[in-house]
């Protein structure tokens, strides 16, 4: 066959799709059915910038002043006692009346540690009678611990990040009735449960009410890994100390706060102390 004959017998092919050219060739058919589908990028969560420029507020307001230094002090300490193996990372603060100062002293050492790279803190206002973190971080309060407890809300709705280092705080929501009866329930045994080891690698700070007017404070007492007791000085009495420590049988007391205290030997006041050891203080 000659090549002329053979080119034309190509063509008749190639017109009848017997054959195909470089031109006629097809785009290949892509099995869809497994086609990756990109999750959306998850944005930041947008942090709540926090103003408050109330002067007892010091680790926040007045960094370098010598009661800041104190709650500095108070940390390492803190530091040095829970973190380890086991974390010890759920700690309560509380006082055997009311006025001791247990909340300042909570929100200080509780920004003192979350303005450290190391820390991140959640802190947690449990006095659902008295609650006073939003007034002090001037936030306001929405969902919060009562709504957790209540099953109205997941705890991850409660919190808000504050803009203050690693701080994020959880406020204590609405005024109920109960607290008592919350507090003892098994709601709130499994919740602290669940802060515990699904924020494993930071600290939770609870603000709890006063011991002896409150019945509740013992409960989530027997629950976290430390308590730091507060004492202000001229306020509670001996026979107060006493009866909050004996309520504390059987819990883990990390140490006490001597609060508001004077130092005869020095004119300036401090605050905090720690583990038994006392300064002067100022705090409310």
């Amino acid at each position: 066959m000659s090549r002329i004959e053979k080119a034309m017998e190509r063509a008749a092919q190639v017109r009848k799709g017997e054959v195909t050219t470089p031109d006629t060739i097809r785009p290949a058919q892509f099995d869809t059915s497994h086609t990756i589908h990109h999750a959306p990028i998850a944005m930041p969560q947008v942090k709540q910038t926090v103003f408050s420029d109330n002067p007892l507020l010091v680790t926040l307001n007045d960094p370098y002043s010598p009661t800041a230094e104190e709650y500095r002090k108070l940390k390492a300490v803190l530091v040095k006692m829970t973190y380890g193996e086991p974390f010890k990372n759920t700690i309560m603060i509380t006082s055997a009346i009311p006025g001791e100062g247990k909340s300042i002293t909570a929100l200080n050492l509780g920004i003192s540690l979350a303005q450290e790279f190391d820390h991140t803190v959640l802190l947690v206002d449990a006095d659902l009678r008295r609650p006073s973190v939003h007034r002090y971080l001037n936030i306001e309060r929405k969902v919060g611990l009562s709504e957790c407890l209540l099953g109205e809300a997941d705890l991850g709705d409660a919190i808000i990040p504050t803009g203050i280092g690693r701080l994020s705080v959880v406020t204590a929501g609405r005024e109920i009735s109960n607290p008592g009866e919350l507090f003892s329930s098994h709601r709130m045994k499994s919740m602290l449960e669940e802060i515990k080891h699904r924020y494993n690698d930071r600290y939770i700070i609870f603000d709890a009410p006063p011991l002896l007017p409150f019945a509740e404070t013992r409960s989530l007492a027997h629950l976290v890994d430390g308590i730091i007791f507060v004492i202000k000085e001229e306020l509670a009495t001996q026979t107060n100390v006493r009866d909050a420590i004996e309520t504390l049988k059987g819990t883990n007391i990390l140490g006490v706060v001597y609060n508001d205290a004077n130092i005869a030997h020095n004119l300036e006041r401090y605050h905090s102390a720690y583990n038994y050891h006392s300064y002067a203080g100022t705090g409310a």
